[in-house]
């Protein structure tokens, strides 16, 4: 059944709210994590990132079919932000998949049998005011608390942000066009484009956080690098495209 986890048919969601924070890390720490061909997308040649995303998902559905054979999910993913050097030789952006979360066991399945991207099922609970707004997990371990109270014009970028300014941060705010998977024994690298709408980030300000998965993984000292919110946008995964690599 192999076949099936490259992401044989396209896929669309409509995003009701996305948060992403990205953390920055010493490229050495993550480079380790990336198979051949894959490349670390560094700022100044120093930095690295890891993207977490929080997405509530409305509709998604195999792509072309009706608006009511769509379910609903609460989808987490944890990505690093990478290049891809393609046959044509166009250098490609993109993320590469570390770890992905849902709220429900058949998005965790379906996940699993027609991709990559490692799905397991946890707990989610959001709580809003008018204050802030908090996403966490028991299960997962995590924690984030959204200031809500701050004027957008006037949220500052993280204190120890390897950015000066939310210009800079843009350029690593994912999702990014691109996802990838590798295939080592095969060499073929599997390429899913991200189509989007209205594709406009805002800064936000986070007054907490905890992720018990950089722990997991063995990586300390992570900086907040930024974070941005997207609300009500259209998304569309393409049919994923194999390339063999040498």
């Amino acid at each position: 059944m192999k076949f099936l986890k490259k992401h044989p048919f396209g896929v669309e969601a409509y995003f009701s709210q996305s948060n992403v924070l990205t953390f920055a890390f010493p490229k050495e720490a993550l480079q380790k994590f990336l198979p051949s061909p894959l490349l670390l997308d560094t700022f100044q040649n120093e930095w690295g990132f890891v993207a977490i995303a929080m997405v509530q998902t409305k509709g998604l559905r195999p792509a072309g079919f009706p608006k009511f054979f769509g379910s609903d999910f609460f989808l987490m993913g944890y990505r690093i932000f990478v290049r891809y050097v393609n046959q044509a030789g166009k250098n490609l952006r993109g993320l590469y998949i570390l770890k992905s979360e849902t709220n429900k066991k058949r998005m965790e399945y379906s996940g699993n049998l027609f991709t990559n991207y490692n799905y397991s099922t946890t707990d989610i609970q959001q709580f809003e005011d008018t204050h802030f707004k908090t996403i966490s997990s028991q299960k997962s371990n995590f924690k984030v608390t959204i200031d809500k109270s701050e004027d957008e014009s006037e949220i500052s970028i993280p204190s120890n942000s390897p950015f000066v300014n939310w210009k800079e941060a843009r350029r690593f705010a994912g999702p990014l066009p691109h996802t990838f998977t590798v295939d080592p024994i095969a060499k073929e690298v599997l390429i899913i484009r991200g189509i989007r709408q209205n594709w406009h980030p805002k800064p936000v300000q986070i007054k907490a956080y905890h992720f018990d998965f950089f722990a997991d993984l063995g990586l300390k000292n992570g900086r907040l690098a930024n974070a941005f919110e997207i609300k009500n946008i259209p998304y569309r995964w393409e049919k994923g495209r194999i390339e063999k690599w040498r």
